[in-house]
């Protein structure tokens, strides 16, 4: 895959895209505006970060990005899938490209300790009442959609085409791509030829520019398992069916569905993340309950596991002796974050042009992961005719990256309460990566 990357190999898969081949070769003026721009950006990344606000409920950072769209020239929707911002600056003939930012924050109490660190409380929509913080860089990904907005209006003399500019909501809980879908993001305004995004990443030095080829995030699934039992004295197990011991043997049998009936090239997780059964010493209850994760990649892959975790439930409940009207009940929860495809050529392209024009040691290939982002729903939503691709950009101290590495203090990963990314480097990166790939897409006619 590597030699996909090299010069001849690149020139032969721009040969499949001619927007990228026939571009003329960029100025260097792209880098030069976002250094220019960043201490204002800075301004704006330390706001957004002070002021999280949790899925379905990102009213001021929404507002924050459609001012900053409409001042520089986009015509701005709001409210679309809920609080989704949608900015179309129209230029011309030419491909429609639509670049995406992820605007929620999570239920995390900030632990950072930076002077800008979030105090902020709310309530989620499932009227649970937490802290709030930006534990995922999403505020970083706001500031460089900003910048990117910023940086392409300046540049309408090198583009033609349409530029879409998307503030999607909700995809911690992954709903919001959905929500703006059934909207209508795609028949109210320009469906889009190209969809781009990037993601702040704990695992590459700060300003590192990473993308997967294929896969580039997992299908995620939330499965509870209510398994049923006969209560009894503690003492006398005999006359019960105690559902802990049930419930053990189905989290013990779960784990062969990755290694005994999943091809070990094909990734898949079956987590159990949560047991809860009993109140008492010497009560045998009359109910377990799991919660599991189950991350794949294919849609096969997913099927195969889900109706493996059925059937493991209900057949270790007959080999227990339940009756039937006691058989574990089996519910996986929607909707469910579905796996994230990078094109594949597209994005060697891509990543080869950026390799060109930030330098080779600055943009990589990087595996899979089997995290979850509903981002993979643009493309969903027509991928015979959307090609796509989400980029990783790096947020880690290069020094404490390489002591984590040689066994030194482990380092925070996203979502934890301590996860400060360089952001400085994040939204230069991010911004100059998603700035010039559309430039590229779009070249002047």
């Amino acid at each position: 895959m590597k030699t996909l990357l090299h010069s001849a190999a690149a020139l032969s898969v721009c040969a499949l895209f001619p927007a990228l081949a026939q571009a003329a070769p960029m100025t260097p003026d792209v880098a030069t505006a976002i250094a220019r721009d960043l201490p204002g950006l800075m301004t704006t990344y330390r706001d957004l970060h002070s002021h999280p606000e949790l899925s379905n409920q990102e009213v001021r950072s929404a507002a924050v990005l459609a001012k900053a769209a409409r001042e520089a020239g986009f015509t701005v929707t709001e409210k679309v899938g809920g609080t989704g911002v949608v900015a179309v600056l129209r230029n011309g003939e030419g491909p429609t490209v639509l670049i995406r930012a992820d605007m929620d924050g999570l239920p995390v109490i900030e632990q950072t300790g930076l002077p800008f660190a979030s105090v902020q409380r709310g309530t989620s929509t499932a009227g649970v009442e937490s802290g709030i913080m930006h534990a995922c860089g999403h505020d970083t990904h706001m500031t460089a959609w900003i910048e990117t907005a910023r940086l392409m209006a300046a540049r309408k003399s090198q583009w033609s085409g349409t530029l879409v500019m998307v503030g999607q909501p909700a995809e911690e809980t992954g709903e919001g791509a959905l929500a703006m879908l059934k909207d209508g993001l795609y028949s109210r305004f320009p469906k889009p030829d190209y969809t781009l995004a990037f993601h702040d990443s704990a695992d590459l030095p700060a300003g590192q520019v990473g993308a997967a080829v294929g896969w580039a995030l997992a299908n995620v699934d939330s499965v509870d398992i209510d398994v049923k039992g006969i209560g009894g004295h503690g003492a006398y197990p005999q006359a019960t069916k105690d559902p802990i011991v049930l419930a053990s043997a189905i989290v013990m049998k779960l784990q062969t569905l990755a290694s005994r009936e999943t091809n070990p090239l094909d990734p898949v997780v079956v987590t159990v993340g949560s047991f809860h059964a009993g109140a008492k010493h010497n009560v045998i209850s009359d109910d377990a309950k799991l919660q599991l994760t189950v991350r794949s990649y294919s849609d096969e892959t997913r099927n195969r596991l889900l109706d493996g975790i059925r059937r493991i439930a209900r057949g270790e409940a007959i080999a227990s002796g339940l009756p039937d009207p006691l058989m574990p009940v089996v519910t996986v929860k929607e909707p469910h974050t579905r796996a994230t495809w990078n094109s594949p050529e597209f994005t060697q392209t891509a990543v080869a042009d950026l390799k060109a024009q930030m330098g080779e040691a600055n943009v990589v290939v990087t595996p899979s992961v089997m995290g979850g982002e509903d981002f993979g729903e643009f493309r969903r939503a027509d991928e015979d005719r959307i090609q796509s691709v989400i980029f990783w950009v790096g947020g880690v101290d290069p020094a404490r990256l390489a002591a984590a590495k040689s066994g030194g203090a482990p380092l925070p990963s996203l979502h934890s309460p301590f996860w400060a990314p360089v952001a400085d480097k994040v939204i230069a990166s991010g911004s100059e990566a998603i700035t010039l790939t559309a430039l590229r897409l779009m070249p002047r006619r």
